[in-house]
């Protein structure tokens, strides 16, 4: 643990907020149990329109934590959505800092 959240439990400074955004959040959530994810599929399970995955893909992406690959299954593009391993680790650190404020919070 960080020496400043010792000090304070309840600081979110260090929260990612990369991730932190709600449709981000459940893009990494997916990935984190099914990477690689089909485009569509990805899509449907967050949730979101094409337009807007995409936008959020684009900022996860530009911070290094997936990865888009496109290719062709027959005649129709396929876009298969990869987390990278800086996306696990960026997102196993989202999650620890998660428990330290909630363990933080179920102590008082």
């Amino acid at each position: 643990m960080a020496a400043m959240e010792m000090d304070n439990p309840f600081n979110h400074t260090d929260i990612d907020d990369v991730i932190h955004g709600r449709l981000r959040l459940g893009i990494m959530a997916y990935l984190s149990s099914v990477s690689p994810a089909i485009f569509g599929e990805l899509r449907d399970k967050v949730q979101a329109t094409d337009g807007n995955l995409s936008t959020h893909l684009r900022k996860l992406e530009d911070a290094g934590y997936v990865r888009q690959e496109k290719s062709f299954v027959g005649k129709r593009p396929q876009t298969r959505i990869f987390l990278t391993d800086q996306g696990r680790e960026a997102w196993l650190a989202w999650i620890q800092r998660m428990q330290g404020l909630i363990n933080a919070a179920a102590s008082i």
